[in-house]
């Protein structure tokens, strides 16, 4: 064998030795990376979740485009995660907190079960749900806090990830006061669960976001108004009686 062709094999060798451990070490950091997010969405591989979808607040029983758009947003999320979703309408989904994953969608006007959860784990959240017409209409109420609707200007969504325990699989919130705001948290978390892990690992956390002119850019456009954990899981104080003095 002459040295020219020692010199090649020698090369191709190395070549070939540098592309596996090329190879071996990105698909070490892509299951690293895959790990971490199965964890975040308590979602390991081929484990099931739940996807609760609302019904349109119109009353015809059906389910709004927007919130379609988020059910999408969150199916390729699971999917990524190498899990399965079931589909459920709230007014079906009877299962304990924890047991599965969950991803619930939409106000508790439109969806009981997200009423449901504001009650038991957010009892410091409190939604306006007057059908009548009025500025407070589907406002926010989060501690001394209140934040009302600008339709198509500027609408609020509250994003949370909370858990019943340490070892109980969480339940994600997306509850807008319109439906275009659900799919701005759906996109928000799909675009952004890694820097929500990386602050906040697998523990609960609540944050309100505000939809900014959705009338103009739909829901691509948020903003992060703050994390409202303490207040939304601190109970709002009942309001005292009043009374007149009599005689």
């Amino acid at each position: 064998m002459t040295d020219d062709v020692r010199n090649v094999l020698l090369g191709v060798i190395a070549a070939g030795i540098s592309a596996s451990l090329g190879w071996i070490a990105r698909t070490c950091l892509w299951r690293r990376k895959l790990r971490r997010k199965q964890a975040f969405f308590g979602l390991p591989g081929n484990s099931e979740c739940l996807l609760v979808v609302n019904r349109d607040a119109s009353g015809d029983g059906s389910v709004h485009r927007h919130d379609v758009f988020a059910l999408l947003e969150l199916s390729a999320l699971v999917k990524d995660c190498s899990a399965h979703a079931q589909i459920l309408s709230h007014d079906i989904a009877q299962q304990g907190i924890g047991e599965r994953t969950e991803f619930c969608v939409g106000g508790p006007v439109s969806n009981r079960r997200m009423a449901a959860h504001l009650h038991s784990l957010l009892p410091g959240v409190k939604v306006n749900t007057d059908p009548e017409p009025g500025p407070d209409r589907n406002a926010f109420q989060i501690g001394s806090e209140r934040y009302r609707v600008e339709k198509g200007v500027a609408e609020y969504v509250i994003l949370a990830r909370l858990t019943a325990g340490q070892h109980a699989r969480p339940v994600f919130l997306f509850c807008g006061q319109q439906a275009i705001t659900n799919q701005a948290a759906s996109r928000y978390l799909a675009r952004h669960h890694e820097k929500l892990a990386r602050k906040h690992g697998n523990n609960t956390f609540c944050l309100l976001l505000k939809v900014v002119n959705s009338q103009a850019y739909g829901p691509d456009v948020v903003e992060l108004v703050a994390d409202v954990t303490r207040a939304a899981q601190t109970p709002v104080p009942a309001p005292r009686n009043s009374h007149r003095a009599t005689g």
